[in-house]
């Protein structure tokens, strides 16, 4: 069996953020109107510093209007949760996300249930949420959006498929369940403390790995030829002895990548596979969220 092809996410990325770009730009010119998002980031956490940044220079890139709120790590929760109805309530803002993690003092869930339903392109609303879970017209999580586009683009139509999902999480394992099914694939859910976890995996003509769990998925737990999307990003000491010594990491996914690759079918790498699709489709559900509040259908 020949190795397994790559699933370059930021090429398909790239191609997405021209189009968002493309369908800004029509928006602006043909209704006057710019899309908006705004960031609120509560604290100096510096990885979250670091997303940030990128979404606001993207933002940017794109056209898009962008506003990023630093709020100091001692914001109680009174005070974010003022500044997310101050976003509801701005009509030149047709998106909102409060970068995670907050501080302690913040309940995440009371945060993501303050925020407008149709401006929260994080899609992690309970309302959202429900809308997926029931076919209606939903902002989706960025992330399981980002796996389908590079699923439907690399394999085409997915109806009848069995997909297989690692992984539980409100932020991807149920809401891609929800979408595959959408597309008419047979889902089978499953996670740590499924029985016989690799007779599950091997089912799968689509295996998505978003347990959190570094190389958990081995390359025997894959169907051959399966396409296999890893959403992992956990980083690890490095390799090599010396690098290690020195407190130098490295990034990997939930699937062992050599393994994998001569197995599979279609693989995304760790790092540059789902990862750059984030951002591209949280700009998405921006562009999205705008052209709903105006009544206009979501952009092709």
């Amino acid at each position: 069996m020949t190795e397994a092809r790559l699933i370059e996410g930021r090429a398909h990325a790239a191609t997405l953020l021209q189009r968002v770009a493309e369908e800004t730009a029509a928006l602006i010119r043909d209704h006057g109107v710019k899309p908006g998002l705004a960031v609120v980031l509560v604290g100096e956490d510096p990885a979250s510093q670091i997303y940030v940044r990128n979404k606001g220079e993207q933002t940017l890139a794109a056209g898009m209007h962008s506003l990023t709120i630093r709020l100091p790590a001692e914001t109680s929760q009174a005070e974010l949760l003022a500044v997310v109805a101050q976003l509801n309530a701005d009509a030149a803002i047709h998106g909102i996300l409060v970068q995670f993690p907050v501080p302690p003092q913040i309940d995440p869930a009371v945060i993501q249930s303050a925020i407008d339903p149709d401006k929260d392109v994080d899609g992690l609303s309970p309302v959202n949420a429900g809308r997926l879970a029931l076919g209606l017209p939903a902002l989706t999580a960025c992330t399981p959006v980002g796996c389908m586009v590079l699923l439907r683009e690399t394999l085409g139509e997915l109806r009848g498929r069995h997909a297989v999902v690692v992984g539980r999480s409100n932020l991807v394992g149920k809401p891609i369940a929800q979408l595959l099914l959408q597309a008419d694939c047979t889902v089978t859910m499953a996670h740590s403390r499924t029985v016989d976890l690799p007779s599950i995996t091997r089912q799968g003509d689509i295996l998505v790995a978003a347990a959190g769990r570094p190389e958990m998925v081995r390359g025997d737990w894959i169907k051959p030829g399966a396409a296999v999307i890893d959403v992992g990003i956990n980083r690890v000491p490095s390799r090599r002895p010396k690098a290690a010594a020195a407190g130098k990491t490295i990034v990997i996914g939930d699937v062992a990548f050599e393994e994998a690759k001569a197995v599979a079918g279609w693989l995304t790498p760790v790092p540059g596979g789902v990862g750059p699709m984030t951002i591209a489709c949280l700009l998405l559900n921006t562009l999205v969220a705008t052209r709903r509040s105006l009544g206009l259908p979501d952009a092709g």
